[in-house]
């Protein structure tokens, strides 16, 4: 069984009689599946969020947040490590962000200082996690989540971030 078994179908047909290049309506796309850990990271955002704009105590938003529908299709390990990490590590990845970020980041976004915060954790702490797909990850979660550019923002930082957090990673993937 490949992993397109598992995905849900669309009720198109497949194949080159379903349109395409070849003519006819193009065939419909699959709605994209999401990964526990992509679900993951999106519970850490709303978490982190939370906690930006509250203060409110992690316990609180942590029981507030496994209350959501679909928190159990979650990863949930790495949900947890990614929201309680980040939280613990603000000061020192907003001295990473500060020094590749146009502004300070108590001037951005709510949701973009989420968003920052979550890829620097994952690119510092992490390293099971290609640097690519860290930031990667987060473009998603700004495209989803943030404002109409802000995906373009976080790639811009989160890459010059990667060149301080994993210096020998970025260096071989450059050439």
């Amino acid at each position: 069984m490949t992993s397109k078994d598992n995905l849900p179908s669309t009720g198109a047909p497949s194949g080159p009689s379903s349109g395409g290049k070849a003519g006819g309506k193009p065939a419909a796309k699959r709605p994209a599946v999401k990964s526990a850990r992509r679900r993951a990271r999106e519970h850490a955002l709303q978490s982190v969020y939370q906690w930006l704009l509250t203060g409110d105590d992690l316990g609180v938003i942590d029981a507030h947040t496994r209350e959501q529908e679909g928190f159990d299709k979650s990863d949930r390990g790495h949900y947890d490590k990614l929201f309680a990490g980040a939280v613990e590590d603000a000061a020192s990845l907003d001295e990473v962000l500060a020094r590749h970020a146009d502004r300070k980041t108590t001037e951005l976004s709510p949701i973009e200082h989420a968003i920052l915060m979550l890829g620097a954790y994952e690119l510092k702490h992490c390293i099971d996690i290609p640097y690519k797909v860290a930031i990667n990850e987060a473009v998603e979660l700004a495209k989803s989540f943030g404002g109409t550019d802000g995906h373009k923002y976080v790639n811009g930082v989160l890459d010059r971030a990667a060149e301080d957090l994993r210096p020998v990673e970025v260096k071989a993937a450059r050439g």
